[in-house]
């Protein structure tokens, strides 16, 4: 049996409790690499009847049968010819013992083998709880997607869903009001929360400038950049070049995955890294299972140092021994760039180690990874995929709503290059927190070209600014009292909203930082500039109506 972390525990609890309190399907977030197979494959083996655990790749259908075999739950292989015989060599690799058992009433299945299948067949109606991984799939109504259709082929099933990414490029909900199944969500502790605590591992992202130029590349019905014109934009772009030279200067040595936009492009990559002295190798959904099974042994093996790949290591894959990721694909999904970010943050502890990782405290962990081979993951990204969606460990308020109906969707911070190391950074820090480099803004006029930072504001332009915040009302020349008397009563309503927003800025101001002056304050006047696109002072200058509205958005960010 594999002993659950405090985190998953409670996500369990939390999962049952939701099915207690009568959601039928309950969809579970959890960050890249928090463990979320082993949650549901605890769950799984607790359940008393039928079950069955959909997937979408072999590879996940076989990562599933090995976390259930761990718990000693026998279970049938529903998928492609071959893939039962898989599981259980990788049962007998790592347990000595095959959990395979085709009469088995918990299955675990590819979603295209199982769609085909004849519903006739007892199994479905035996079935009482299904779990689907990468769920943010599930959508399209009853007229909807393979994953939709295959849930409702288990007409006595209850749902557990999970995912790191509870959205979708095309901006369909997840609910089971919207275009989903999901009657509720179930939050686990961000990819932030578990880099500070010791069980993903700290990052560096660079974000080098690209000639890539995607000016006239259609958004497609799905939500991201339409295939075909996104290949032709690559391919005259010189991106093959910058990521053989990038991984040479930022990471050379290192294991890295590189994810490129099509097979050709993959080739190209592939070869320019062998030109270099970079061994390398490509990989596809296409490539065959024994071909991919032996690459992936060079690779940790360090015989192979490149995985070049298309469209595969991304969701739910476990390659624990990634140093550095490669961004050759650009992509409108914020789903698949936050997998593909991921792919880098496991630990790279040694197997000791690993076995009493849950016992040291989350000092200890950093401490510890900080000491190991990997201190940090490098993610390289060439396509512009982290100005386009921020950082993925950035707060998200995910919903399982569409996309036009969610008030408090999540703002993307601006990301910033360092002109003298090249990391890249949000830009509500002040200076780079890798190098301490400073950025001299261009011109000192307005708080747009400072991002709301009043401390870098020309002083004559903060003195006007603060001479309109404490502006008293303005009478007409000559205006007769009743004129006076409604200017008078606009201004009182002015001032009330003006209270009322000047303390809920405090408040949100309050919960980032404990100063009243200095470095920390500037920077929550950055972040508030850079999440509500006006400054703090000129805030303070908004007529009631405005300064209602801008009230009521900090509110729903406490």
């Amino acid at each position: 049996m594999i002993k659950l972390r405090d985190y998953q525990s409670q996500m369990k609890t939390d999962i049952y409790a939701a099915w207690h309190a009568g959601a039928r399907n309950v969809l579970a977030v959890a960050a890249t690499g928090s463990g979320k197979t082993v949650i549901f494959s605890d769950i799984l083996h607790e359940h008393k009847g039928a079950t069955v655990a959909i997937a979408h790749r072999q590879e996940l259908v076989s990562q599933i049968s090995v976390a259930l075999a761990r718990n000693g739950v026998r279970h049938r292989i529903i998928g492609a010819q071959g893939l039962a015989k898989t599981c259980v060599q990788l049962h007998m690799s790592e347990l000595g013992k095959s959990y395979y058992d085709p009469s088995a009433i918990c299955a675990v299945a590819g979603v295209d083998t199982l769609i085909r299948m004849d519903q006739r067949d007892p199994f479905f109606a035996q079935v009482t709880l299904g779990v689907c991984d990468e769920a943010h799939h599930i959508a399209g109504g009853p007229t909807g997607n393979k994953w939709f259709k295959a849930t409702m082929m288990f007409p006595n099933a209850r749902w557990l869903g999970v995912t790191a990414t509870p959205c979708r490029a095309d901006g369909q909900g997840l609910g089971r009001h919207a275009d989903g199944i999901m009657d509720s969500m179930i939050l686990a502790p961000t990819m932030r929360d578990l880099i500070n605590r010791g069980f993903l591992t700290e990052y560096r992202l660079f974000a080098p400038p690209s000639d890539i130029d995607l000016t006239n590349v259609p958004i497609s019905a799905g939500g991201d950049f339409s295939p075909e014109p996104l290949r032709k934009a690559v391919h005259k772009s010189h991106i093959v070049g910058d990521v053989v030279a990038h991984y040479q200067r930022l990471a050379p040595g290192k294991l890295g995955v590189t994810f490129a936009v099509d097979v050709e492009s993959a080739i190209d990559i592939c070869e320019a890294f062998k030109a270099a002295g970079v061994p390398a190798e490509i990989v596809s959904a296409k490539t065959p299972d024994a071909q991919r099974i032996a690459v992936l042994r060079r690779f940790r093996n360090r015989q192979t140092l490149q995985l070049v790949n298309v469209d595969l290591f991304g969701e739910g894959f476990d390659l624990p021994a990634i140093e550095v990721v490669s961004m050759a694909r650009p992509t409108q999904s914020f789903p698949l760039y936050a997998q593909q970010f991921g792919r880098s943050l496991r630990l790279m502890v040694d197997d000791q180690m690993t076995r009493l990782w849950d016992q040291f405290s989350d000092e200890d962990r950093c401490t510890a990874i900080a000491q190991s081979n990997k201190p940090k993951a490098i993610i390289i990204d060439h396509v512009g995929n982290v100005h386009r969606h921020g950082l993925p460990d950035a707060p998200q308020a995910f919903t399982l709503n569409r996309r036009e109906k969610r008030r408090n969707a999540p703002v993307i911070i601006p990301v910033r290059t360092c002109p003298n190391c090249g990391a890249s950074y949000e830009r509500i820090h002040i200076s780079c927190p890798y190098c301490g480099g400073i950025p001299v803004p261009v011109s000192r006029s307005t708080p747009e070209q400072v991002d709301g930072d009043l401390c870098e504001l020309d002083p004559r332009v903060l003195a006007a600014m603060r001479a309109e915040v404490d502006a008293p009302p303005r009478f007409p020349y000559e205006a007769p009292q009743y004129v006076r008397s409604g200017i008078m009563n606009k201004y009182s309503e002015k001032q009330q909203a003006q209270g009322m927003l000047r303390e809920t800025m405090a408040l949100w101001c309050g919960q980032r930082t404990q100063e009243t002056d200095g470095p920390e304050l500037r920077r929550a006047q950055k972040e508030f500039y850079l999440t509500f696109g006006v400054d703090v002072l000129s805030a303070q200058a908004l007529p009631r109506k405005e300064a209602e509205e801008l009230t009521e958005r900090i509110r729903e960010r406490i």
